[in-house]
């Protein structure tokens, strides 16, 4: 995942700034004092490091490339602070990809040793090092030159591990924030579908049941017609079946509308998730970086449609914290079963949630979830900052 074009930018600026500043303290460092350091080379090893940062932004293998022969250059002759380069170089390939990062780091290394080869020669025969006198003890080059390579060999691994864990962490939230919206488009589609579907069913079940219901209420109507006279009794009986079958008939109609109104994903596909992989869920969430507990009471024993409710709720839930929250510290999801009810909790420290006018469609679908099992919805901000979704689903026979 490639940040975007400003915070590019912004992290360029910040990388110019800083070496600039550690050039400009060296430099002064190699030129203050009576054993100077020649000024030419450090200007025009500071100019070049400029223009290898810029380089970098559209050519960052040439820009890494330079900064290593900058790096054997300004051990040789400068005041070493190319080094830098090199290391941000290498923090940045890792965020855009591990393998060019560990090929980058290889070379790196390669140039790590010539230069410090170059180093701990130059500190015996000049030119001079940040003011400091030439040392005198000739056989003990090897050693200095082991000490200032593994020093900047470990740098150099460091930023690369640094950028390999930071770039896998924004790859997967990049991952899941994809896949959270690929299903957000699905359930679209399908909801759309199904309700071409459900408005097929319906039409076709109301049919059915007034069609038979209102010949039956007919049919009686008339025998009553028909005996009310000779057979009081009998007819008395047939009011009181037309208005049995009345009653019965708009329960029945009640329920096709309430269907409508109801739940419209193939919550009875056989392969669609349930509770089981909630685990699995927020293991997900927890390796892109978002600090997840789980807490389960009881154990879910209606069927698959309460099960993907339950699991759709979790995941809106948690996937709102992905997008949403901002210095995420803490998510506990708690689920909690009982016989009558089922009640999940998902709540997140964090950051304060800036003021919105707008539920937002997570929480809209999550209200229809729940609606459709007699549920209710809680959601708001926490005081002290954080968001809280509780949801309470009714299990119970109706």
């Amino acid at each position: 995942m490639s940040p975007s074009p400003g915070r590019r930018d912004v992290a360029d600026a910040v990388i110019l700034v800083s070496y600039l500043i550690v050039a400009a303290f060296l430099g002064y460092l190699s030129v203050e004092s009576t054993i100077a350091t020649p000024l030419w080379p450090v200007l025009l090893l500071a100019l070049a490091g400029v223009a290898v940062i810029v380089a970098s932004r559209r050519h960052p293998a040439i820009g890494f490339g330079a900064a290593v022969a900058l790096m054997l250059v300004s051990f040789a002759a400068g005041t070493g602070a190319e080094a830098l380069l090199v290391v941000v170089a290498l923090y940045r390939a890792g965020l855009d990809e591990a393998r060019r990062a560990w090929v980058w780091f290889g070379w790196a290394t390669a140039g790590a040793l010539v230069a410090s080869l170059a180093l701990a020669v130059r500190v015996r025969v000049g030119p001079p090092l940040l003011g400091l006198a030439p040392r005198e003890d000739a056989a003990a080059w090897a050693t200095d030159w082991a000490s200032i390579a593994v020093v900047v060999i470990a740098a150099s691994l460091i930023a690369t591990l640094l950028g390999i864990n930071a770039g896998h962490g924004r790859r997967q939230a990049a991952a899941l924030a994809e896949r959270a919206e690929h299903l957000r488009r699905e359930r679209d589609q399908e909801a759309s579908i199904a309700a071409a579907a459900e408005r097929e069913r319906i039409a076709r079940e109301m049919h059915d049941v007034i069609a038979h219901s209102l010949a039956v209420m007919v049919a009686l109507a008339d025998g009553a017609q028909a005996s009310v006279d000779q057979r009081p009794d009998e007819a008395h009986r047939a009011i009181g079946r037309v208005s049995e079958t009345g009653r019965r008939t708009l329960g029945e109609v009640r329920r096709l509308l309430t269907a409508v109104r109801g739940e419209r994903d193939t919550a009875l596909a056989t392969e669609a998730p349930r509770v089981e992989r909630i685990p699995a869920l927020v293991e997900e969430f927890r390796s892109a970086g978002i600090p997840v507990r789980l807490e389960q009471t009881g154990t879910v024993t209606e069927g698959a449609a309460v099960s993907l409710t339950i699991y759709r709720i979790v995941q809106e839930a948690l996937t709102n914290v992905l997008r949403h929250g901002r210095d995420v510290r803490d998510v506990l999801v708690r689920l909690v079963f009982e016989r009558a009810e089922v009640r999940i909790l998902v709540k997140d420290v964090s950051a304060p949630a800036a003021p919105s006018t707008s539920p937002g469609r997570g929480l809209v679908g999550i209200r229809e979830r729940a609606a459709f099992y007699d549920g209710s919805v809680e959601a708001g901000p926490v005081a002290g900052g954080g968001w809280r979704v509780l949801v309470r689903l009714s299990t119970e026979e109706r």
